[in-house]
């Protein structure tokens, strides 16, 4: 008989290969994104039903990041439905030229379903090692996930209005709402969310060791394909540099009308 956590790591493997090959046939890598979201609702339910013992605190959990992977794919699908394939990934395919249908699959298909396992590995804790009753630190733990989707929320909305209304030559950087605060909300909101959930893993057995899961989140967004990918989109545009002079870049604080270092 196959181990509960291993059917979540094939299903999770075979969800991504299905994107994969959605991907050669609309030749459209950027379908990996809409993945992304509905992907941790896919661990979550699946982890929940396989759990061995269903508990409040398992449905509360798999409720939250359902509640927040189900907004972020909608919202990804919506934006990208009927636009060419994202910059970032035509760079990709440019890069490994012949070798392109070989090596996404696993540089960006399967490489994204690690992570995924990785960053809900809280998730898959708190189902599979199941405490039932909800804590002091649970509830604390499910404040700082709603801070951060309300933040992640509301800054893809305002982003979203801004370009649809305002967005012009001479009006390129969003400046107004969440973004007067930090030049990223959004990501800032996906960071912090996933450190409520590893507050909600923390009283499991064990629990301390999905601390990576917010890290791994941290970096990305940080250091890899998040924050740096899009400062560097903008770095030569005048306005965006007046912005950043100004505006924190990811922790949310009041503007600095001096301007920063």
């Amino acid at each position: 008989m196959i181990p509960s956590p291993l059917i979540v790591v094939i299903a999770v493997f075979a969800y991504m290969t299905l994107f994969y090959v959605v991907a050669q046939v609309k030749g459209d890598y950027s379908v990996v994104d809409i993945a992304w979201g509905f992907g941790f609702v896919l661990v979550g339910v699946l982890s929940l039903f396989l759990s061995p013992q269903l508990t409040f605190k398992g449905i509360f959990s798999v409720s939250l990041v359902g509640l927040w992977g189900l907004r972020l794919g909608i919202h990804i699908l919506r934006r990208n439905w009927g636009k060419p394939e994202d910059f970032r990934y035509t760079e990709m395919r440019n890069n490994w030229g012949g070798g392109a249908a070989v090596i996404s699959y696993f540089r960006i298909f399967l490489l994204q379903g690690v992570l995924m396992l990785s960053i809900s590995y809280p998730l898959i804790m708190i189902n599979f090692l199941p405490v039932p009753q909800l804590g002091v630190i649970d509830l604390i733990g499910g404040i700082i996930f709603l801070v951060g989707f309300e933040f992640e929320a509301i800054g893809d909305y305002q982003l979203a209005q801004f370009i649809k209304y305002r967005k012009s030559e001479k009006n390129r950087i969003m400046k107004d709402g969440l973004w007067k605060y930090t030049r990223h909300p959004n990501y800032f909101g996906e960071a912090l969310l996933w450190w409520g959930i590893f507050l909600l893993a923390l009283p499991v057995r064990f629990g301390w060791l999905a601390v990576f899961s917010p890290i791994v989140i941290d970096f990305l967004l940080l250091k890899v394909s998040g924050v740096p990918l899009l400062e560097e989109r903008y770095k030569d545009v005048e306005e965006f540099q007046e912005y950043a002079a100004h505006t924190n870049k990811f922790f949310p604080w009041f503007p600095n009308e001096k301007g920063r270092d």
